[in-house]
């Protein structure tokens, strides 16, 4: 007889706690190998297809496309035979109800050594129903599924005294917590087999309430419309109030007259080969100032109430998407040139706007550059993305008179602003920081005295 195996959501890292999910990759009866993606959901950082540690069929899945699941909510549960686990696997038990604990998504530990063995299995129909560990609080089942548990194929309950059709050690915890007779109940799997979906249906046929009034019209335009703060909103929520938190933050700023920037950028992208964009050559002045005032290029440990000096600039820049914002990392920017930052600004770009970024891709960054002027502003006072210790925000470049060798001209202004942590400097090193990026900005020449 195959072992049934639950698969749960696992640790997609970096700290996250939940997951949406987008689509599912199988149904139920599907055979799927050992690491076949099963599901594709969306974390706060980016889209992840999760593969499953076994081999074997498919009996149930667990939530809907669009519902948030939180780490460790049951996924899928699939029926192995003996040949076809991953090594260190553990078969569902009755005396705690789950199986083993969520693993990271990378590094399974999965026997590729020993091929996963096919069953030709009758399909199941089973109900997909929400995520519940038994622990949990129920959620909201649809009335179709409240109003009655599924029809069973064998068309009558288990007779009493018989044996009770069931497989699933899970499946026989959740009743009996749950306060669900077993015997009562008609299975709708193969030959009346009584499924984790049949038992859920009637536990929340059981829980479900009354159904309430529908409020007035008046009371609900009143109240407004509530949108959920979760997924990607609620990550950035989290993560600017913890700057707000925790950083004692200051803000200084100062126009520059980027005309001999442009120009510089327009002579460069006529020589021919790949164009350079604005955003690399501000990235590459942000690396030459942050080897002057490396302090800008740090964490505080709050732990160790030490400030750590990073060596590498791990440089974040702020990408808009149809998710919302998002914050690619270009690794080790200090060591790259325009050319070559400029093709990482677009690779990352592309990847962010059609939500395939992965999270490795939003995490790391020591210092983060926001170009805040494609909004068409001017300014702006950036939060810090923390644990960082300062941003760089740059307005748009527009033409504005600007007294030039003394004499009154229209050049192109742009406003840089640096939002910094006051704990890993004072104003005269943020200000040094920032001088030195308009001097460069005003005057390209002086960037090739830093290199």
């Amino acid at each position: 007889m195959p072992q049934v195996m639950e698969f749960k959501l696992p640790d997609l890292g970096e700290g996250l706690t939940e997951a949406e999910i987008v689509r599912w990759l199988v149904a139920v009866g599907d055979v799927v190998a050992i690491d076949q993606p099963v599901v594709e959901v969306e974390t706060a950082k980016a889209m992840v297809e999760v593969p499953c540690p076994y081999g074997g069929v498919v009996t149930a899945r667990f939530g809907e496309e669009g519902e948030e699941l939180p780490v460790g909510a049951p996924l899928i549960t699939v029926a192995v035979g003996a040949q076809s686990m991953p090594a260190g696997a553990a078969e569902v038990t009755e005396a705690d109800g789950s199986g083993e604990a969520p693993r990271p998504l990378i590094g399974y530990g999965s026997d590729h050594s020993r091929p996963a063995r096919r069953r030709r299995v009758r399909p199941v129909t089973a109900a997909v129903s929400a995520p519940a560990a038994a622990a949990a609080p129920a959620p909201a089942v649809p009335a179709a599924v409240v109003a009655a548990p599924a029809p069973a194929a064998s068309g009558a309950p288990a007779a009493a005294g018989g044996p009770v059709p069931v497989i699933s050690p899970l499946v026989r915890k959740l009743a009996k917590d749950g306060g669900v007779d077993l015997r009562a109940l008609h299975g709708s799997g193969p030959e009346g087999l009584i499924l984790r979906a049949d038992v859920e249906a009637a536990l929340a046929a059981l829980r479900a309430p009354a159904p309430a009034p529908a409020p007035a019209a008046a009371s609900v335009a009143a109240q407004g419309e509530r949108i959920p703060l979760k997924g990607l909103r609620g990550a950035v929520a989290e993560k600017l109030s913890r700057s707000r938190s925790e950083i004692p933050d200051a803000t200084c700023w100062v126009d520059a007259d980027a005309t001999e920037l442009m120009a510089a950028r327009a002579a460069m992208n006529a020589v021919g080969g790949p164009k350079i964009s604005v955003l690399a050559l501000l990235a590459r002045i942000c690396t030459a100032a942050l080897a002057k005032y490396p302090e800008l290029n740090s964490t505080v440990d709050l732990a160790a109430k030490e400030i750590v000096r990073l060596p590498s600039v791990h440089l974040g820049f702020a990408a808009q998407t149809e998710r919302g914002l998002v914050v690619p990392v270009v690794r080790d920017a200090q060591g790259r040139n325009p050319e070559s930052l400029s093709a990482e600004f677009a690779r990352l770009t592309e990847l962010a706007r059609s939500g395939r970024l992965a999270p490795a891709d939003l995490t790391g960054g020591t210092f983060t550059l926001n170009n805040y002027g494609v909004f068409g502003v001017d300014g702006s006072t950036p939060i810090i993305n923390h644990p960082e210790a300062a941003m760089l925000g740059v307005g748009r470049i527009i033409d504005k008179p600007w007294v030039h060798e003394g004499q009154l001209a229209v050049r192109k202004v742009v406003q840089l602003s640096l939002t910094f942590d006051h704990r890993v400097c004072d104003g005269g090193t943020a200000g040094g920081f920032l001088r030195h990026v308009a001097d460069c900005v005003e005057s390209p020449a002086v960037l090739l005295r830093t290199l």
